[in-house]
């Protein structure tokens, strides 16, 4: 009797699925099951920090804690820079000394004055300076030295200010200790020398200028006293009487406003130069009355803003890049402010002095012209006169410029005392321990990186990993009904699998490479003679068995016509074929039916190893020597199971699978059983399977959970459909998800057996 394909309208099968709902729980599964990479990532991680902390240099780092007022605390320079209060603001004070302590210049000081050029510690290359061989040394060579090794300083140097208060911390870190706290405490004695300078340097110009015109005034005094005196002896006069010559009153209140002007155009000038000379903050800020201190505020605001945005986002981030557009916008708003206001100022100065300038001159002219005047009523009264008013008036100018350069020699006193703004309040001690490299840093940042590094490898390479792992694959994939999740064999000791009840047993097959993917391994003591395969009859109360007999229900419910064979096949070896036929045959022999099951893989059998029965004649020997059918159903020790071998390996299997012998055995197999199930090789390598279809009821497909290729399954179903096979299903084997939705049924599964088993729990 001939087997007919069954029609295609008895064929069900599930469109594939267009996208799929997403938990967070699938992340965690392909975490779960790629941990070892994970792991391994993880530690060379670790592995790498270690090494990087064990092979860089210790450094040590020492600090200096500074105190810096916007005013000198002595008396007498606190009188001297009260007009630049405003100047001293502490939003632009401040930052502008945190620049300074980490200029090259103040560096190069910082060398100069620690001979840090000849010191090993810091300069070990100091031999092959230029000069060291006693040649010639350029200025230029030295410079460049000198700046070389400031840079070498500001590398190490550290300044923090410490918040809401005006003191900063400046650190140097070094690899040497002593030198560490050497350069920190040489950074504090030179900012504070350069700042006493600085301040100074005003004060000295200042100095110089008025000593200057003392200088002249002595001169012209003692000039004009000698004409006066000559003019006596030559004119006889001894002495003038103003209060009886109108003339005379009027110079001499000419000489005064005179004396008024001289005096107020020098005070103008020195004024003019003093704004000229000093820097255009200090004049911007004197002359604002609080404007620019104000603009710099909100600038310093703005930068502070945007330093503090950087530790949260991206500079090309559009706010931080509109935030930076409006700082650079400020900063050329302060800049034009500035300048505006400091040529607003010296031209007003200027101004100023030449008003002085001119009234000076018209009141000389005017002097002049009295003197004229005088000397027609009175030649030799008016000059004489005019001699002693011109002594008087810069004698008069000479005791004011005198009084002046007094104050300032006062105030260049105090640089003598070093007194300053900066005080230092820590001095920096010799470190005690090294600052880097920090184990507990190295070893966080390594498990960070290595985390994050893992997480990566392991998602790559599950995006690469193109095999179908999940029934959800099945389903979208091959758009097949899935008759059966069979579990991974040994995957778990919980209650489902075969770990706990039965060892660890042997896995289906061969792997997609060709190799076995466990092997075979010793069964549980009480496994019986069978094997690993025979799970669903040694031990049928576990969940894997039960998967088997949910396999044999859908099977049975697939087709409104009776189901006779089944042909179990796969697309690759490896895929668990020959553990799903000989459990499916067990399970339908359960029923009290009468099962043979046929090992029609001609080429690699292994059903008589599983069932421990001879293979010298099978299946083989019917088709080619005429063997009687009797000799070749072979009785088993499970109960109501027939198993047929392959018996000797032929040279053309497919031509024996297609022969009319092969009809005829499937006609006699029909007869006398009421379930014929075939082991068949896998689809893709051989057509064997798809010849044995033609003559079943239909064909379950086993799909190895991981091992299968998505590009496999599609070739494989497509062939199987051009060949008008009828596909009843895929078995899912393999199958790795014990903490998801099956992994939870198996379980509540296992709880439900192992509870009726002592007599407590539900009853249903």
């Amino acid at each position: 009797m001939a087997a007919k394909p069954p029609a295609a309208n008895d064929q069900v099968f599930f469109s594939p699925e267009s996208e799929s709902e997403f938990h967070i729980s699938q992340w965690l599964n392909v975490v779960r099951r790629r941990r070892l990479l994970l792991v391994v990532v993880l530690t060379l991680a670790l592995a790498v920090s270690l090494i990087q902390y064990a092979m860089s240099p210790k450094l040590y780092r020492a600090t200096t804690v500074l105190q810096i007022e916007r005013r000198p605390s002595s008396a007498a320079a606190m009188q001297q820079t009260v007009q630049y209060e405003d100047w001293f603001d502490a939003q632009y004070f401040f930052p502008t000394q945190y620049r300074l302590l980490q200029s090259r210049g103040l560096a190069e000081r910082v060398v100069k004055n620690l001979r840090l050029m000849d010191d090993p510690a810091f300069n070990p290359r100091r031999a092959n300076l230029p000069g060291s061989t006693g040649g010639a040394v350029r200025a230029s060579d030295d410079a460049a030295t000198l700046a070389g090794l400031a840079y070498g300083v500001l590398g190490g140097l550290e300044v923090n200010p410490i918040r809401n208060t005006s003191l900063v911390e400046v650190s140097y870190v070094s690899s040497h200790p002593g030198l560490a706290a050497r350069v920190a405490n040489g950074v504090a004695d030179a900012y504070i020398d350069w700042g006493v300078e600085t301040r100074f340097a005003t004060v000295g110009r200042a100095s110089t200028f008025l000593t200057s015109q003392i200088e002249t005034l002595k001169q012209e005094i003692q000039d004009k006293e000698a004409q006066l005196q000559a003019y006596s002896r030559r004119s006889d006069i001894v002495a003038l009487d103003p209060s009886s010559n109108v003339t005379l009153q009027r110079l001499e209140g000419l000489n005064k406003d005179y004396v008024g002007a001289v005096s107020e155009r020098i005070g103008k000038e020195a004024h003019y130069k003093e704004l000229v000379s000093s820097p255009d903050a200090v004049v911007a800020d004197t002359v604002s009355g609080g404007v620019v201190t104000q603009l710099r505020g909100e600038q310093l605001k703005l930068e502070r803003e945007y330093a503090t945005k950087l530790n949260t986002y991206k500079p090309e981030w559009p706010a931080m890049q509109e935030l930076k557009a409006q700082i650079d916008r400020g900063r050329q708003h302060l800049g034009n402010v500035t300048q505006e206001m400091v040529g607003k100022a010296r031209d007003s100065a200027r101004a100023e002095y030449q008003g002085a300038l001119r009234r000076e001159e018209a009141l000389a002219a005017e002097l002049t012209r009295q003197k004229g005047e005088a000397m027609r009523m009175n030649s030799a009264a008016v000059e004489y006169n005019n001699l002693k008013v011109e002594v008087s008036t810069r004698r008069t100018l000479l005791d004011e410029l005198v009084r002046k350069l007094s104050e300032t020699e006062v105030v260049s006193r105090l640089e003598g005392n070093r007194d300053s703004n900066v005080q230092v309040v820590d001095r920096a001690l010799v470190p005690g321990g090294p600052y880097r490299p920090s184990l507990f840093r190295n070893l966080t940042l390594g498990l960070m990186l290595g985390l994050a590094l893992g997480l990566g490898v392991v998602f790559f390479v599950e995006y690469l990993d193109r095999s179908v792992k999940t029934t959800e694959d099945v389903d979208r994939i091959l758009g097949l009904p899935l008759l059966a999740v069979i579990p991974d064999v040994g995957q778990h000791s919980d209650g489902y699998g075969y770990g706990r009840y039965y060892g660890y047993g042997r896995r289906y097959g061969k792997g997609a490479s060709g190799r076995r993917a466990q092997g075979a391994q010793k069964p549980g003591p009480d496994a019986g003679p069978g094997q690993i395969e025979l799970v669903s009859h040694f031990k049928p109360r576990l969940a894997i068995s039960e998967a088997y007999r949910s396999l044999r229900t859908a099977l049975l419910l697939s087709t409104t016509n009776r189901l006779k064979s089944v042909v179990v096949t796969s697309a690759i070896p490896g895929e668990g074929k020959t553990s799903t036929a000989a459990n499916l045959a067990v399970v339908l022999a359960q029923l009290g039916r009468q099962v043979l099951l046929v090992d029609a893989d001609l080429r690699k059998p292994r059903l008589h190893e599983i069932f421990g029965v001879s293979n010298r004649v099978g299946l083989v020997s019917f088709l080619t020597r005429g063997v009687d059918e009797t000799a070749i159903f072979l009785r088993t020790t499970v109960p109501n199971l027939y198993l047929t071998p392959t018996g000797p390996v032929p040279p053309n299997p497919s031509e024996l699978l297609s022969s009319e012998r092969m009809m005829d055995f499937v006609a006699v197999a029909y007869q006398r059983f009421d379930y014929v199930i075939f082991d068949s090789p896998p689809t893709l390598p051989v057509t064997d399977a798809i010849v044995l279809s033609a003559m079943s009821d239909g064909v379950v497909l086993c799909v190895g959970s991981g091992l299968l290729l998505r590009e496999d399954a599609r070739a494989c179903h497509q062939r199987l459909q051009l060949s008008e096979v009828r596909i009843l299903g895929a078995a899912l084997n393999h199958f790795r998800e014990p903490h998801g939705r099956y992994g939870k049924r198996y379980r509540a599964y296992q709880k439900y057996v192992d509870d009726a088993a002592v007599g407590t729990g539900p009853r249903g």
